[in-house]
C-alpha cells in the first residue's frame, strides 16, 4: 500500500478520471439511447448492468487493445458495426408496450450496450492505460471511478432525450461520427490518413450523415406500414 503515499499515483489516477470523463460521453449516449424506450426499473437495471459490464470490458480490453488496433481491418468492422447499431437504435420501434418491453429488450439493451462500448472504447483504453503507466491498481481504482461518471451521465441523457426528443437524432449522429472516426483509423488506411488529414474528417461526418438520413428514412417507412393497417 506504499503506492498510496506516492504523488505520481495521485496525478495518475487524475489523469486517468479526467480522461474518462472527457471519454466516457458517447458511450454514456449510446446508454441512454439503447435503455430510452423500456420503463424506468428496467432502465436503471440496463444503465447499471450496462454500464458495469461496459469497466469491466474496458481493463480486459486494456490488455489486449494496443494489438488489436494494430490489426488491419479490425476498426473497419468495428466502424460498421456501430453504423449498424447507430440505425438500430434511430430507427427502434419506440412504441410497445406491456409484454414488449421486458425481460428480452432489457437483455437486447444490454448486449447493444456492449457491442458499441467494446468497438468504442478501443482506443480509449490506450489512452487511460499510458495515463496508468503500467499500474494495474491504478488502473482498475481509475476505471471503477468511472461507473458513477457513466451512470449519472446516461441518466441524465435518458431524461434530456425525454424531453428534447432533437437529442435522439443528435445522439445517433454522434455515433455515425464515431464510427466514421473508427473506420479511418484502422491501420490499412493509416497511410492514406496521414497523406489527407481530412479524409478523417469526411469520413466521419459521412458516418454522421448516413445514420441520421438512412436511419429517419427508415423509421418514417416503418411507421408508414405501420398504419396502413388502420387506414
Amino acid at each position: 500500500m506504499d503506492f498510496l503515499s506516492h504523488p505520481d499515483f495521485w496525478v495518475g489516477l487524475v489523469k486517468i478520471i479526467w480522461i474518462n470523463i472527457i471519454l466516457s460521453g458517447d458511450n454514456a449516449v449510446v446508454i441512454a439511447l439503447a435503455a430510452r424506450s423500456l420503463p424506468p426499473a428496467q432502465q436503471k437495471k440496463a444503465i447499471a448492468f450496462g454500464s458495469g459490464a461496459a469497466v469491466v470490458l474496458r481493463i480486459l480490453l486494456t490488455v489486449v487493445a494496443a494489438k488489436l488496433m494494430a490489426l488491419s481491418f479490425v476498426q473497419i468492422v468495428g466502424g460498421a458495426l456501430l453504423l449498424w447499431i447507430g440505425l438500430q437504435l434511430l430507427t427502434g420501434d419506440e412504441g410497445d408496450e406491456g409484454e414488449s418491453k421486458g425481460t428480452g429488450s432489457m437483455m437486447a439493451a444490454i448486449r447493444t450496450i456492449l457491442i458499441a462500448d467494446l468497438v468504442m472504447s478501443l482506443d480509449n483504453v490506450i489512452a487511460v492505460a499510458a495515463a496508468a503507466q503500467g499500474n494495474m491498481v491504478l488502473l482498475i481504482v481509475g476505471l471503477a471511478i468511472s461507473i458513477p461518471l457513466v451512470i449519472f451521465g446516461s441518466t441524465l441523457m435518458i431524461k434530456l432525450m425525454e424531453r428534447f426528443p432533437v437529442i435522439v437524432v443528435l445522439g445517433a449522429a454522434l455515433i455515425g461520427w464515431v464510427a466514421g472516426e473508427t473506420i479511418m483509423n484502422d491501420n490499412i488506411l493509416h497511410p492514406a490518413v496521414v497523406e489527407h488529414p481530412s479524409l478523417h474528417y469526411i469520413a466521419a461526418a459521412a458516418g454522421a450523415v448516413l445514420v441520421v438520413g438512412l436511419g429517419m428514412w427508415l423509421k418514417k417507412r416503418g411507421e408508414a406500414k405501420a398504419a396502413q393497417p388502420s387506414a
